[in-house]
């Protein structure tokens, strides 16, 4: 679970196991990342290759904190900066946490988390 609040309803945090960082690497001009055309029109397009960085940085993030024996990370925040003119980077960061659930919600929710992610 990946959450941008300091806390997590229905739940406690056990154990703060300490920041973790991810990281990737955009190229700055849009047509390399399968923009065709910039314009109204391509908007979509651009924000597919806008999303698909912060997606690969939240994947490397989740695993970051795997690593760290977290279930959660909260305070998770997105940041970027231009690394030279051609390459942007995007990095998402938080708190590494083992939370558990505390309420009758929670522990539903997390039960059904955990029903999928051993299915995948």
């Amino acid at each position: 679970m990946i959450v941008t609040t300091e806390d997590v309803a229905g739940y406690a945090i056990c154990a703060v196991l300490g920041t973790v960082v991810a990281t990737t690497a955009r190229a700055g001009n849009p047509f390399t990342e399968g923009v065709r055309q910039l314009g109204q029109r391509q908007a979509a397009e651009l924000h597919d290759a806008l999303n698909q960085g912060r997606l690969e940085a939240l994947e490397q993030l989740t695993r970051q904190a795997e690593l760290r024996g977290a279930n959660a990370v909260v305070g998770m925040l997105f940041d970027h900066r231009p690394v030279t003119h051609y390459w942007t980077e995007i990095c998402a960061y938080g708190t590494a946490v083992v939370l558990e659930p505390v309420s009758a919600d929670a522990r539903e929710q997390y039960a059904l988390m955990m029903t999928q992610a051993l299915a995948s």
